[in-house]
């Protein structure tokens, strides 16, 4: 129960410094806390600013200029999830999808919670963890590369947190050397989202149909994550 109450105080948190950033606050913003994870996951957050850029598709504007302010909220985050639970961040990723109005912000730790375990009760009965690897790596094949390694983490019944170590191929670091990190992040979200929120696989290895797939980038440790949400 003090554990629900801690993350109960962090989705607030974090509800609060979106609303003082942004101007709006989100519907709805959740936190779920399992293994080096913790998970928020926000609904219904759009500004009228960012309303009509989309309408006027300038998702990259909006996507840009999102990137910035949540990042510059982070550092507070970060201080007030310590104190909860205890635990340093190591590092924090996020992403949204503006068609679904949904987002996610992720907080890996240095270490395993440890006061908050996945239940094997919470872990959906149908989930094919062998079959659901073996897709990730397909997929990762075809749009890039197979990972060095994997690493699946059960966060609540409807979360999922994927890190994918070793991703990035000899033209991709070439890329990052000449300064394209911005253009090469847009087009792998848009190729990878596409395939992964495509494959029919996920639905039946997860046992249920997927609502988002998150993806962010950490190209300087050569690593990315990968959250599924299930409706």
């Amino acid at each position: 129960m003090m554990i629900q109450e801690e993350l109960k105080k962090i989705s607030s948190y974090a509800s609060k410094l979106l609303r003082q950033k942004f101007g709006r606050g989100p519907e709805s913003c959740f936190a779920s806390a399992a293994s080096r994870f913790l998970v928020i996951t926000i609904k219904g957050f759009l500004s009228p600013m960012e309303e009509v850029l989309l309408q006027h598709d300038k998702e990259d504007s909006v996507d840009r200029t999102r990137s910035i302010i949540v990042s510059s909220m982070l550092p507070e985050l970060r201080g007030v999830i310590s104190v909860s639970l205890g635990v340093e961040v190591e590092r924090f990723y996020h992403d949204w999808n503006y068609a679904n109005n949904a987002g996610v912000i992720v907080a890996m730790f240095e270490q395993e919670l440890p006061f908050v375990r996945t239940h094997p009760a919470a872990i959906p009965q149908k989930i094919d963890i062998d079959a659901f690897r073996e897709e990730i790596n397909r997929i990762s094949a075809y749009v890039q590369r197979v990972p060095d390694h994997l690493d699946i983490h059960q966060i609540s019944p409807k979360l999922i947190v994927v890190m994918k170590l070793g991703i990035l191929i000899p033209i991709e670091k070439a890329l990052l050397g000449r300064g394209f990190d911005r253009e090469l992040r847009l087009a792998k979200d848009e190729l990878e989202k596409q395939h992964f929120q495509q494959s029919p696989m996920f639905s039946r290895v997860l046992g249920g149909p997927l609502d988002n797939v998150f993806i962010d980038w950490n190209f300087l440790e050569d690593e990315s994550m990968v959250c599924f949400q299930l409706k």
